[in-house]
């Protein structure tokens, strides 16, 4: 057998061996609540704030058009768009920063 590895999850001691892919992972990185990332490929549509602006929770901040649908992309708290990385009609991968809150 390969590498083993133990683990202990609740008490209990687990022996395994290690994928190369699992190994190779790219780590984990706690989201920052102030940055807003686009969670599907697609095109913005509209953007409908400005930098500088204050908003309030809930406020639509743009719309992401992906597989024939518009999402409305929300403010999750109150707070002051810091920076807006996108524009109008771009088309934008999974995961990029679009919004920077304040």
């Amino acid at each position: 057998m390969g590498n083993l590895k133990e683990f202990n999850v609740d008490g209990t001691v687990y022996t395994t061996e290690l994928t190369k892919k699992f190994e190779n992972r790219k780590p984990w990185v706690r989201p920052n609540p102030k940055h807003i990332n686009s969670f599907i490929p697609g095109t913005i549509v509209e953007i409908l704030v400005k930098e500088g602006q204050e908003v309030k929770e809930g406020e639509n901040l743009m719309i992401l058009e992906a597989m024939k649908m518009k999402n409305q992309i929300k403010m999750p708290f109150d707070g002051k768009i810091a920076k807006v990385y996108v524009t109008e009609g771009e088309k934008v991968p999974n995961r990029l920063l679009m919004v920077e809150i304040e």
